[in-house]
């Protein structure tokens, strides 16, 4: 779904309704492409999310962010003219995806002055541009020189003009008769939604679709079966809706995923699909990007990462795969130290320069033919008959001692192989930049360094920020993420006392429940173990079996990668993870 002209008509009037003449207080950029205004208002704290990169967007948010310990220029010169200013109008640009913030400050000599932001919400071409109040740029998120664009520049220091006009009219300023004359030009065969997309700007294809549903109760009703009135009753019931400020923010969901929003009713969907009404659009919207902006931002930061781990995973199987080949190879030991035994037997009727002979194996019976069978040896012709058996009993003596070397490296191999699969596995519960940072952290740390482009392991270990959470009767429960912070728990934060929790036999979290030396009902043990299998790789199945025992008994292995331990006398939990109720239980 993409946030159209209507849907930033919707954001505008709210902004216009909650935050006009609110002050600044702070303004942050926790990623490249994303500006949090903080302001305060009559309407109280509010927090203005500008973001331009994926999933582009203007709104309200209550969702939190991580910052950078150095915030980026673009922020710092934000912050020195717009600091403190007050929000003295929004505006949207006609009908197009372009909204402009206005602020009342002060210059550097203390005169009062008028500060812009730009915002051109316009998918991947989507921009922030802070311009005076002649609209001469100061700076720009996303610079534009002419080998971008031949068509329009935005630089610093030039004039910032509104981007290339499309040819389409405005729905705003669309009356009937205009309507039906575009409606006659154009094919019968051709459908409503799509006479709608082509013709007129702003309008999105899934409010398109709703507008043809209004008018002939279809998505994609051919003109040749509507008339101009029928048409014109679908078009203008949504924006009489944006001219009147009647906004109904609504979400379809699928399956419990959110699909699609709009700033009206969609009608178009049916069972088994649901749609909910909000009470704001930036409530909405939250919830709509959510899951989706975390899970983007943790695929870009971590993209480096991803690579180094899936080049390790495919080196590893590579190298297991001609390991196992050649240890099956020397299951032959045995066969070869036969072969030297038996041409040692007859060295009498062998010399040298044969290439073959045919020597009784004593090994064999033939019952048929009621005697021993034959074997046909390969030799060296170059070799006296004495030196081929040598050659024989030198493959033994190399494939025995391979062997015992093989079973050794495989082991170390496929070690390391589900080490690699545990560090994949926390990089699915990444939330944060610290999060990552404490995995390139662990892998700097296990010898993978100097495949990370760049990376400098940091001179000061922070703390690691484990999740915490609390069970039913109000234990503390602690939960690693990623392989440091499983250690970090197990073996710094826990008492001896305290119960241990990890899923049985896949990579995932440790977690630790506090008890304080007392004994917890057992819906808190359902609790702990419910944590530990919604944060392990069998997340999403049924009747996990999760190990649990005293911290006491949680052994670390001398010399082994980070966070792998051993234990014993432990039991056995099986349950069903609900993700509603752990996140219902984990402290902000």
């Amino acid at each position: 779904m993409a946030f159209d002209a209507g849907m930033l008509a919707c954001m505008v009037r709210e902004i216009r309704t909650k935050a006009l003449g609110g002050r600044i207080e702070k303004i942050m950029q926790p990623e490249r492409d994303e500006i949090i205004l903080q302001l305060r208002s009559t309407e109280g704290g509010k927090r203005l999310l500008i973001n331009t990169g994926t999933g582009p967007r203007i709104g309200f948010t209550e969702l939190t962010r991580e910052n950078p310990a150095q915030a980026p220029m673009f922020c710092m010169l934000l912050r020195k003219h717009l600091t403190g200013s007050r929000l003295a109008d929004v505006r949207q640009e006609g009908f197009e995806r372009v909204v402009t913030l206005e602020f009342d400050t002060r210059d550097e000599m203390g005169f009062a002055c008028t500060r812009r932001i730009v915002a051109e919400i316009m998918g991947k071409y989507s921009n922030l541009i802070f311009t005076d109040g002649e609209g001469r740029i100061i700076s720009v998120l996303r610079t534009v020189d002419f080998s971008t664009s031949s068509q329009r520049q935005v630089l610093p220091g030039m004039r910032y003009e509104l981007p290339p006009p499309q040819d389409k009219d405005n729905p705003l300023e669309v009356d009937f008769d205009r309507f039906a004359t575009l409606f006659s030009a154009e094919s019968p065969d051709k459908g409503l939604d799509k006479f709608i997309l082509s013709r007129f700007c702003g309008i999105s294809a899934t409010v398109a679709r709703e507008m043809a549903v209004l008018a002939t109760r279809h998505t994609d009703t051919p003109l040749c079966y509507v008339t101009p009135e029928e048409a014109w009753r679908g078009f203008d019931g949504i924006m009489s809706r944006i001219k009147e400020g009647s906004f109904v923010p609504t979400m379809v969901f699928d399956g419990g995923n959110a699909v699609e929003y709009a700033f009206c009713p969609l009608t178009q969907y049916v069972p088994p699909t649901e749609t909910c009404a909000y009470e704001t659009a930036s409530g909405m919207l939250d919830a709509y990007f959510e899951t989706r902006d975390k899970e983007s931002r943790i695929r870009q930061r971590a993209a480096d990462v991803l690579r180094l781990l899936t080049n390790a995973e495919s080196r590893i199987k590579k190298k297991l795969d001609i390991q196992r080949g050649e240890l099956s190879d020397c299951e032959r030991a045995d066969t070869y130290k036969k072969y030297g035994d038996m041409i040692t037997a007859n060295l009498w009727q062998l010399t040298r320069g044969m290439k073959q002979a045919e020597l009784t194996d004593y090994e064999l019976w033939d019952d048929e033919k009621g005697e021993y069978g034959t074997v046909l040896l390969e030799l060296d012709e170059r070799l006296t008959p004495s030196a081929n058996a040598q050659k024989y009993y030198k493959k033994y003596a190399k494939a025995r001692n391979a062997k015992v070397e093989l079973a050794r490296q495989i082991e170390l191999g496929e070690a390391e192989l589900s080490y690699v699969y545990t560090v994949f596995d926390a990089l699915t519960r990444a939330e944060t930049a610290s999060d990552l940072a404490e995995i390139r952290d662990e892998l700097y740390r296990s010898g993978y360094a100097s495949r990370m482009k760049g990376y400098a392991a940091p001179k000061k270990q922070p703390a690691p920020a484990v999740a915490k959470f609390r069970t039913t009767n109000g234990y503390l429960v602690y939960c690693g993420k990623n392989n440091l912070q499983n250690e970090y728990i197990t073996h710094k934060l826990a008492d001896r006392n305290d119960y241990w929790f990890h899923a049985k036999g896949v990579p995932g979290s440790h977690v630790v429940m506090v008890t304080g030396g007392e004994e917890p009902d057992a819906q808190d043990f359902t609790d702990a173990a419910s944590i530990a299998a919604h944060y392990s790789k069998a997340a999403g199945g049924a009747q996990i079996p999760v190990d649990y025992l005293l911290v006491r008994h949680v052994r670390k292995v001398p010399g082994a990668k980070p966070g792998f331990v051993t234990y014993h006398t432990n039991w056995t939990a099986y349950v069903t993870p609900d993700g509603d109720r752990v996140a219902a239980m984990r402290i902000k």
